[in-house]
C-alpha cells in the first residue's frame, strides 16, 4: 500500500490556477508525486467560532478513527491466520481498493447530508465509528475465547509423548481394567533405548509382571510408548506417564474439541464478512473526516483547492522543499520556523505544525505483520 499527502491552499484568481501551479511545481520538470484533485462539496459553513471550535474536535476524532481502522484491519489479519496473504484483498472501501477510493474520492451525500451542520456531520461519524469499535471489542472477545479454548485443547494433544495428552492415542486393549491386583503403567522410552528396555524392564521392580510390556500404537521420531503390568512404580530412569483409562472423560474431551472446532468454523464466515463491511465503513468515515478538517481549516470565505499527492518515495524530501517554496508566502512565520530548523544541524522538529499550507497524511499501510 502507500502514503498520500492531502494538502490545500487558497485559490489564486481561481482554484484551477492553484491546481495548475502545484502541478507545474511537482510534475512538469520532475517526478515528485502523482496528483489528484480532492473533491470537497460546498458544506454548511456556520460561524467562524464554530469552525475554530470544531478544529480540535476533528483532530481528536481523526486520530480515534484511524485507530479503529487499524484495529479492524489488524484483527482481519489475525482471524485469517494462515491466509494473511488474502488480507489486503478484503480491505476495500466501497467495493474498491483503498488507493482507488482515495484518488477518486466523492463525498457520500446519503450517509453525510451536506445540508446538515458540520458539527452534526462530525457527530454522525463519531457515533458510527464508536459503535464499530464497541462491536469489534465484543466480537473479538467472543471469538478469541473460543479460539483460545480450542488452542488449549489442541496443545494438550500435540507435542512429544513426554507431555502431550495420551487420551487420543491409547486404546482400551492396552490396559488391564478393573483388576484388584494389576495396574497398567505407561512408560515413555527413548528410541535409542528400545533394546535395553526389552532386556531390563522385568528387573526394574520385583512387582513387574514378566512379558507384560507392549509397544502401543503410537511413537514419534524420538520416543515410543510402552505399557507394562505391575504393582509398584517403575524407577525414574524412564518417564512414567500418570494416566488412567477413563472412556467417559476421554470421549468428553474429544466431543469438546469437536464442538469448539465446529463453533469456530460457524463463526469464521460471519465474522470475516462483518470485518469487511465495517472496515469499509470506518475507512470511508476516516477519509470524510480528513475532508472536513481541510474544509474547516480555511474559515471564511471558503476559497481553496484541496489536492491529493502520492509522493514518489525517493523524492519525498525534495517534494517537501518544493511545496514550502511554492506556499511560503501564505505564512511568513511558518516559513521562518522551517528555515531556522533547516539551519540548525541536529534539530529534529516535527514540522507538521509549521507547513504554510494545510497538510494531512493518509497512510494506507495499515497492517503490522511481525
Amino acid at each position: 500500500m502507500t502514503e498520500f499527502w492531502l494538502i490545500s491552499a487558497p485559490g489564486e484568481k481561481t482554484c484551477q490556477q492553484t491546481w495548475d501551479q502545484m502541478m507545474v511545481a511537482t510534475t512538469r520538470n520532475n517526478n515528485l508525486s502523482t496528483n489528484n484533485k480532492f473533491n470537497i462539496p460546498d458544506l454548511k459553513v456556520g460561524t467562524l467560532d464554530v469552525l475554530v471550535g470544531l478544529s480540535d474536535d476533528l483532530a481528536k476524532l481523526d486520530s480515534f478513527i484511524e485507530g479503529v481502522v487499524k484495529k479492524v484491519s489488524q484483527y482481519m489479519a489475525d482471524v485469517l491466520e494462515d491466509s494473511r496473504d488474502k488480507v489486503q484483498e478484503n480491505l476495500l472501501a466501497n467495493g474498491v481498493d483503498l488507493v482507488t477510493y482515495i484518488t477518486r474520492f466523492q463525498w457520500d451525500m446519503a450517509k453525510y447530508p451536506i445540508k446538515q451542520s458540520l458539527k452534526n456531520i462530525s457527530d454522525i461519524i463519531s457515533k458510527q465509528v464508536s459503535q464499530i469499535d464497541n462491536d469489534l471489542k465484543a466480537r473479538a472477545s467472543a471469538y478469541n475465547n473460543l479460539k483460545g479454548n480450542l488452542q488449549n485443547l489442541e496443545r494438550k494433544n500435540a507435542g512429544s509423548l513426554l507431555t502431550r495428552s495420551l487420551a487420543d492415542i491409547v486404546k482400551k486393549e492396552d490396559f488391564v481394567i478393573d483388576s484388584e491386583y494389576l495396574i497398567t503403567m505407561l512408560v515413555v522410552v527413548p528410541k535409542t533405548s528400545y533394546a535395553d528396555w526389552q532386556k531390563t524392564y522385568e528387573t526394574l521392580s520385583e512387582m513387574v509382571v514378566p512379558r507384560s510390556t507392549n509397544k502401543t500404537h503410537t511413537h514419534t521420531h524420538t520416543h515410543s510408548l510402552f505399557s507394562i503390568c505391575k504393582y509398584l512404580a517403575v524407577p525414574i530412569r524412564y518417564t512414567v506417564r500418570d494416566f488412567q483409562y477413563n472412556e467417559q472423560e476421554m470421549n468428553a474431551d474429544k466431543e469438546e474439541m469437536t464442538r469448539l472446532s465446529t463453533d469456530k468454523k460457524k463463526q469464521f464466515g460471519p465474522l470475516v464478512r462483518w470485518l469487511k463491511v465495517n472496515f469499509s465503513e470506518a475507512f470511508i468515515a476516516w477519509i470524510h473526516i480528513k475532508a472536513l478538517r481541510v474544509f474547516v481549516e480555511y474559515g471564511l470565505p471558503v476559497n481553496f483547492q484541496a489536492m491529493l499527492l502520492q509522493p514518489n518515495k525517493k523524492n519525498m524530501k525534495k517534494l517537501r522543499e518544493v511545496l514550502n517554496d511554492l506556499y511560503k508566502h501564505l505564512d511568513s512565520s511558518a516559513a521562518a520556523v522551517i528555515d531556522s530548523a533547516m539551519d540548525i544541524p541536529g534539530l529534529n522538529l516535527s514540522q507538521q505544525e509549521y507547513y504554510p499550507y494545510v497538510y494531512y497524511k493518509i497512510d494506507c499501510n495499515l497492517l503490522d505483520f511481525k
